[in-house]
């Protein structure tokens, strides 16, 4: 039986190529066209946007964190003022998730089969999460989707130690089920874990599906694997999950991951990458990655990205500029920097699944990777335009 029988919430698979996936989900708050990037808000906002400006980059979907909106201001707080969408000012659909992934990242967290115990971070007193806990503070929040709350297994791991971790998740995901209060309007996700271990990704992979979730995640990934691996393990764990469910890569990540996932059947994903860069003036191209705050961009009039259609690219405001608000330590820096990089995925995930309903994703995928040069990042970059001395 459903765990969640929400009318509002729909997944439609319109177009595969090869592997790749274009489809649409129905949700309370409105559809999400995949594949899809969901930019990340941490605590209820992303850093240096307003909800309008996240809106114009086409973003549908965004994040926020069951743990740190449990420890300010309080699940109380905000279902006390409309929930998180009223609470936020975000119109359409969001995703919480469990808090696991944040709480066993902590120092001296302790795990059990019970729960997780660790300090809080803002009163410094001992303070437990159980799924049961996970599981009503999410619901208090109001989100669309919501995540089981699950062991994220470390990287690297001994396949004792990732097995652990499956069990654990499977037996949480049991207690996440039954506490789940609100399965009318929040679809609840099951998160395949099993490390970098083949079989025992398809064993979590198996018994989730059996639960019959409306959507699953693979998690346990982006947490210092690599490229290569990660491909490894999102490649083999895919396709184990069912063809009309919605598959969500949990925390990647940068624009080459992005490709190789998607083209692996991977229908969401998020990653604090496009504003926790654009914080640090490393912004996203065409052709790679550049660092704003480099002295070749001091008398560049160019924009950050000519074939960008982004406020910022659009704007008159050149890379001389931006460069000259980093060195100010202006706000604007990273306001500037974080429209164009979110715009960016946007855009990216956007031509993907143009791609795939036009059946030639493979050729898509080649030609933004041969055009967007990694080993050009940071310094050397891509062209520039710079005012005579």
């Amino acid at each position: 039986m459903d765990p969640n029988p929400t009318s509002d919430f729909r997944f439609s698979l319109e177009a595969t190529s090869d592997l790749a996936r274009a489809g649409r989900l129905a949700t309370p708050h409105g559809p999400v066209h995949t594949p899809a990037f969901m930019p990340v808000g941490t605590h209820g906002a992303l850093k240096a946007m307003t909800p309008a400006q996240v809106a114009e980059t086409g973003a549908e979907v965004v994040l926020a964190n069951t743990y740190h909106l449990a420890l300010r201001p309080g699940e109380a707080l905000v279902e006390k003022l409309g929930g998180l969408h009223a609470f936020m000012q975000w119109p359409g659909p969001i995703l919480t998730d469990s808090g696991g992934f944040q709480v066993f990242s902590l120092p001296g967290v302790e795990i059990s089969d019970k729960c997780a115990t660790f300090d809080n971070e803002v009163t410094g007193k001992k303070m437990e999460l159980t799924p049961e806990r996970s599981i009503q503070i999410q619901n208090q929040l109001g989100a669309d989707i919501i995540m089981a709350f699950d062991e994220c297994t470390p990287y690297p791991a001994t396949r004792e130690l990732a097995g652990q971790g499956v069990r654990r998740t499977l037996r949480w995901m049991e207690r996440c089920m039954k506490a789940h209060a609100r399965p009318q309007d929040q679809a609840l996700f099951g998160i395949v874990q099993g490390s970098t271990y083949p079989e025992l990704r398809e064993a979590c992979a198996a018994s989730l599906v059996a639960m019959d979730c409306p959507g699953y995640a693979i998690g346990g990934v982006s947490v210092g694997e690599g490229h290569e691996l990660l491909c490894q393990v999102t490649r083999h764990a895919a396709p184990l999950l069912p063809e009309h469910k919605p598959r969500y890569l949990m925390g990647v990540g940068l624009p080459e991951d992005l490709i190789a996932c998607i083209g692996f059947g991977i229908d969401m994903v998020d990653c604090v990458i496009p504003t926790r860069y654009a914080r640090s003036a490393t912004v996203f191209t065409a052709r790679g990655r550049i660092r704003l705050t480099h002295r070749r961009f001091r008398r560049d009039t160019y924009p950050v990205d000519s074939s960008c259609d982004c406020y910022t690219c659009t704007g008159g405001f050149s890379r001389a500029y931006i460069h000259h608000l980093f060195a100010a330590n202006e706000v604007l820096s990273a306001v500037l920097c974080s429209i164009h990089n979110v715009r960016f995925y946007q855009r990216l995930v956007r031509d993907a699944r143009a791609a795939i309903l036009a059946g030639d994703y493979a050729e898509f995928a080649h030609a933004f990777l041969a055009r967007y040069r990694q080993d050009s990042q940071e310094t050397d970059g891509p062209e520039t335009h710079t005012l005579p001395a």
